[in-house]
């Protein structure tokens, strides 16, 4: 049944969707270190694993969460124009905005949140950094889909970065680049809606495109 457990690599990542409405259940640290232990096999830089993964469990940790998803959702809401859904209002804009209305308002207690940091290197620029530490944030993402979790990527830290630096000790010369907020899923994984690849991929010019899987 979509939304369990698999070891089929193909099915994870053609359901693992963002999931924003979970269970009321822990997730173990156990079940969150295995996630992490697969965000390591990740490639990097020199293979110098410039990365450092927090799991925010904590009051203050958790007063952090709160803090950025509120700032994050003026932003959410300028940029998409969205507006808080009426109770009565069952249109297909609002059923798909209540799950990030509740999500952000509900950030300090979800079941569990791992923020993905990188080591500056002196004069390495931010894009170039971020090929070290985004493939460990799409392994860890994958594994969470494997075993069945659901996660959803966030920018709650951006725009609060002294309020997790303070509530977690982040030194000065690490950077913070990515947050998952993690849970048993209230609902199922997928099927993800993505445009095909002939819209989306070119073969030798931008102008003649690849032709999509299976024709």
């Amino acid at each position: 049944m979509t939304g369990s457990a698999t070891d089929d690599i193909w099915e994870v990542m053609s359901t693992a969707r963002a999931i924003r409405r979970f269970r009321d259940e822990p997730v173990d640290d156990e079940v969150l270190a295995r996630c992490i232990e697969a965000a390591t096999w990740a490639p990097s830089g020199g293979n110098q694993q410039p990365w450092h993964f927090v799991v925010m469990k904590s009051h203050a940790a958790r007063a952090a969460l709160a803090i950025g998803a509120a700032r994050s959702l003026v932003t959410i809401e300028q940029v998409y124009r969205l507006e808080r859904p009426a109770p009565d209002d069952d249109s297909p804009r609002a059923r798909n905005a209540r799950p990030m209305f509740a999500l952000h308002d509900g950030a300090a207690d979800v079941p569990a949140a791992v923020l993905f940091c990188v080591r500056a290197q002196p004069g390495t620029p931010t894009f170039t950094l971020g090929a070290s530490i985004f493939p460990a944030m799409q392994n860890f993402l994958l594994a969470a889909r494997a075993l069945g979790l659901g996660t959803c990527v966030t920018g709650w830290h951006v725009g609060s970065e002294p309020e997790f630096r303070d509530a977690l000790g982040i030194p000065d010369d690490w950077r913070l680049a990515g947050l998952a907020v993690v849970g048993w899923p209230d609902g199922n994984h997928g099927p993800l809606r993505r445009r095909p690849v002939d819209e989306v991929a070119s073969v030798d010019r931008w102008d003649q495109p690849l032709a999509r899987p299976g024709t």
